[in-house]
């Protein structure tokens, strides 16, 4: 017996001991809605003399602190990762036959899937009339600090340096760093294709990058790890900080939002599966780790390494096109994001003030849902996105504070939403080009949700 499996059987036996990780995130959901809740009900500590604003308690505080030192870990990895995957993913297309047709189809089958869900949006918006059915004042209502025009959009694109990094100086006199992904989706893009035309001369350049994304997926697998943690600091501190009154205030708003999600997720891509002749079950099985990922991160990036493994080998997407067409979509492919939430926004500021939408502005609405979603690229959040709709329509950008009170909770619907479309893509486009491993596709799925390989652990299901 080798020594490879006689360590296997003791770390299978090991796990058999532990919760599933899916058991543990759901674990993690109750204890953070009951600690949120306990949370709220202690208060504040006091009210804070310089400012007027009130301190959180100590168990607010440290579901906050929870929370968002595991979005701040993700955030880390954010820029390697996205450079690395794209530039190794273009590197791949040279092993798949017809790679400008896989690629071009599968732009096609994201416009496609944007374009069905914005109209849900629309219409949700227009039958539901969440502008009109709410209890939160004007008094709500602030400008964003983050906003998006198309000038910002556009400008946006030409990277300021080679990883797309930008320094700004704090209020303490420290320098801090951020990250624009769409420069480091561009500078990836040219990279990418320049390896394609060096030819021979760019292997061990590519040797390279294969090696460090290896790496990087190991590290992001280890932060991935704490999902069930972080879980009860997110959910806990969304609870303690916003409560049920800020999410009663906008039910008709949330409600729609949410089942706009359902109608996309389980109604919709449901009959695509069935119109090319591939089992629903299959699909959802195969795809939920991570959806539930996403659920709990609020990061399409961050789950982009779960995606693409279960795509690979769950689903039965060729490894070379799997590898190509999930990066883009963890970047570009927003249906949550980018098509249900600002249609259904963009409906509800205008009716909220009293604005008259044309059948040109719906006709707008579409257009940067389906054209601009690649301004929602990063970890979390579409306030671009939404505030280059409104920018777009002409309507108050003030609106977007009516709707910041909820966004986390919407936020996890939203981002489980653009990953089930990021891996349904790629598995209609393999099928319908005749490259889907139905084997994978098709077979029972009892114990480890994917193999072990070199780059992530196995999660048990």
């Amino acid at each position: 017996m080798s020594s490879s499996s006689t360590t296997a059987t003791p770390d299978k036996q090991r796990r058999r001991w532990l919760p599933s990780f899916g058991v543990q995130v759901l674990i993690g959901l109750v204890v953070g809605v009951i600690l949120g809740l306990v949370a709220r009900s202690m208060g504040a500590d006091g009210v804070d003399a310089a400012t007027g604003e009130t301190d959180p308690n100590w168990l607010t505080e440290t579901l906050t602190t929870v929370g968002s030192t595991f979005v701040t870990l993700l955030r880390t990895v954010v820029p390697p990762l996205v450079f690395l995957a794209i530039v190794a993913s273009i590197a791949n297309l040279r092993e798949v036959t017809g790679a400008a047709r896989l690629a071009w189809k599968t732009l096609q089958w994201f416009a496609i899937t944007a374009l069905i869900a914005v109209s849900i949006g629309i219409v949700l918006g227009l039958v539901l009339e969440p502008g009109k059915h709410t209890s939160v004042t004007e008094a709500a209502a602030e400008a964003p600090g983050t906003t998006g025009s198309w000038l910002d959009f556009l400008t946006g694109l030409v990277p300021a340096n080679v990883m797309g990094l930008e320094a700004s100086a704090n209020g303490d006199g420290s320098v801090g760093l951020s990250f624009n992904v769409l420069q480091i989706l561009v500078v990836a893009i040219a990279v990418g294709i320049a390896t394609l035309k060096v030819g021979k001369a760019a292997e061990p350049f590519l040797v390279v990058v294969r090696s460090a994304l290896a790496i990087v997926q190991k590290v992001l697998w280890w932060i991935i790890l704490l999902a069930p943690i972080a879980t009860v600091g997110l959910l806990g501190n969304a609870v303690a900080s916003y409560g049920w009154d800020a999410l009663g205030s906008l039910g008709t708003f949330a409600g729609a939002i949410y089942l706009g999600l359902a109608l996309v997720m389980f109604v919709v891509y449901p009959i695509l599966l069935r119109a090319n002749g591939l089992s629903i079950k299959q699909f959802f099985s195969g795809a939920w780790p991570a959806i539930q990922l996403a659920f709990v991160s609020r990061s399409s990036i961050g789950t982009m390494p779960v995606t693409q493994s279960v795509t690979e080998r769950n689903l039965g997407v060729p490894p070379a096109y799997a590898s190509f067409a999930v990066p883009l979509g963890a970047t570009t492919k927003m249906d949550g994001c980018a098509s249900i939430y600002p249609a259904i926004s963009a409906i509800f500021v205008a009716q909220f003030f009293g604005v008259d939408l044309a059948l040109t502005d719906y006709v707008l609405i579409v257009f940067v849902s389906v054209i601009g979603s690649a301004a929602t690229a990063g970890v979390t959040g579409a306030t671009v996105m939404l505030t280059l709709t409104l920018s777009t329509l002409g309507l108050p950008l003030e609106g977007v504070g009516l709707l910041l009170a909820i966004d986390p909770i919407l936020d996890m619907g939203r981002t489980a939403t653009n990953v089930a479309g990021q891996a349904l893509v790629p598995t209609l486009v393999a099928k319908r080009e005749g490259l889907l491993d139905h084997t994978s596709y098709d077979a029972s799925r009892h114990g480890e949700v994917w193999q072990d390989d070199p780059k992530l652990s196995p999660v048990a299901a």
